[in-house]
C-alpha cells in the first residue's frame, strides 16, 4: 500500500510524506525534503512493532534541524580532507563546513533540497523514488547530476537503490544518513546493541576526523567487530571513551555482501546491512544534544546509530583508497539494504 500526504511548504513549495506498508507488518514513511526517511515499524520477537529511526514529526523540524536525520547524503558523503580536490588537472575548492573540511556535500547538501517523487509502485514490495538534478557547480563540485534514489519496502525490510548519470566527470558518493535504535526511537540509548561488521580494516583518522591515508588491521583494536561485540564494550574499558565516528573497509566495491549485523537483546530484533560500496561508516550520534525527536522524544548522545554505505572518506585526496570518479555518461548504481528478523 501506498499512501502520500501534505508534510507542509518550503521555500512556497508543498512538500510530501510518502507511506509504504506491506502485509508482513513492516510500514515506512518518507520525505520529499531531503529524500529521507522519516520512520521504520519494524516487529518485535513478539510481533510488536515499533519505529526504529529516529526523525521528526514536521517539516520545519526536517528544514532546521542539524542531525541528517534519515536524509540522502551528497555530492559526497562524510568528509573530504581541507574541502579541495583536485580531478583531471583542476583544483576544485569547497565549502568549508566541518573544521575546514567539506562534510556530507557542504552547506547545501541533498539533504536540504527539494527533490521531486518521480514514481510509486504498490503491490507486495511498494516502493517511492524520488529525483533530483545538481547542476554543474553547485557547492563547487563540476558536472550536472541527475539523480534518482529509489526505496522499496521488501518483505523483511528496506533496500535503497542509488543511480545517477553527470554530463562531466565529477566525483560522487551517496549515502543514507538514519540513525537506528532497535529498541524502538526515543527508548535509550544504543550502547547494548550487540554489533558484527564484517571489515578486516579500517581507516585511521586524525584530530580532525580525516583519514591518515592508512588501512590499518581492526585485529586487536577497539575497531574489531569481526565478532559480535556490544558497542559499548570498548567505550566503559576506556580504549575508545568517546565511541565510534569511524570507516571500515569491506574489500573492492560492486559486489553484494553482508557488511554488518546489529542486534538488540532485549527486543529481539536484528538487523542487516547488505550493500556493493567498498565501506561503511559506524556512527554513534556522539553529536546529539538532546534535541526534540518525534513523539516528544528527546535524542541525547548515543540515541541511534548509523551504518553509512560509502566510499572511504577524503577517497578524492587518498587514490590508495580507490576511485570514487564517476565519469562522463557513466551511470552511478549501488544498492544498500536493511533487513531485519527476530530471535
Amino acid at each position: 500500500m501506498v499512501e502520500c500526504k501534505e508534510f507542509g511548504y518550503w521555500q512556497g513549495y508543498r512538500c510530501h510524506l510518502i507511506t509504504l506498508k506491506n502485509k508482513d507488518g513492516y510500514s515506512a514513511s518518507f520525505t520529499d525534503f531531503g529524500a529521507a526517511i522519516q520512520s521504520l515499524f519494524v516487529p518485535d520477537r513478539d510481533g510488536n512493532a515499533a519505529d526504529i529511526v529516529l526523525g521528526y514529526d514536521t517539516l520545519d523540524e526536517y528544514v532546521k534541524g542539524g542531525s541528517t536525520h534519515g536524509a540522502t547524503v551528497g555530492r559526497y558523503a562524510n568528509r573530504i580532507g581541507g574541502a579541495k580536490f583536485t580531478l583531471n588537472g583542476t583544483e576544485y575548492e569547497l565549502t568549508k563546513n566541518d573544521n575546514g573540511n567539506s562534510l556530507h556535500g557542504g552547506e547545501f547538501g541533498y539533504n536540504k533540497r527539494l527533490w521531486t517523487i518521480e514514481n510509486t509502485t504498490d503491490g507486495d514490495e511498494p516502493s517511492v523514488t524520488f529525483g533530483l538534478t545538481s547542476p554543474d557547480g553547485e557547492e563547487h563540485f563540476p558536472g550536472m547530476v541527475k539523480i534518482k534514489v529509489c526505496f522499496t519496502l521488501v518483505k523483511n525490510g528496506l533496500s535503497i537503490r542509488y543511480n545517477a548519470v553527470s554530463d562531466k566527470d565529477t566525483i560522487f558518493n551517496l549515502t543514507n544518513h538514519s540513525y537506528f535504535n532497535l529498541k524502538g526511537e526515543g527508548n535509550g540509548d544504543i550502547k547494548n546493541h550487540i554489533v558484527q561488521i564484517n571489515a578486516p580494516k579500517y581507516t585511521p583518522v586524525d584530530n580532525l576526523l580525516i583519514p591518515t591515508g592508512v588501512m590499518a588491521y581492526v585485529t586487536g583494536t577497539a575497531f574489531d567487530f569481526q565478532r559480535p561485540k556490544r558497542v559499548g564494550e570498548d567505550m566503559d574499558n576506556g580504549r575508545l571513551p568517546n565511541g565510534y565516528d569511524h570507516n571500515f573497509v569491506l574489500g573492492e566495491g560492486k559486489e553484494m555482501r553482508t557488511a554488518a549485523v546489529v542486534s538488540e537483546p532485549t527486543t529481539g530484533r536484528v538487523m542487516t546491512v547488505c550493500t556493493d560500496k567498498p565501506a561503511i561508516q559506524l556512527y554513534i550520534g556522539i553529536g546529539l544534544n538532546g534535541e526534540d525527536g518525534k513523539s516528544g522524544h528527546k535524542y541525547d548522545k548515543y540515541a541511534g546509530l548509523c551504518l553509512e554505505s560509502q566510499f572511504c572518506p577524503d577517497t578524492p585526496n587518498k587514490p590508495q583508497f580507490g576511485s570514487c570518479v564517476l565519469r562522463a555518461g557513466e551511470e552511478y548504481c549501488y544498492t544498500t539494504s536493511y533487513t531485519f528478523s527476530a530471535e
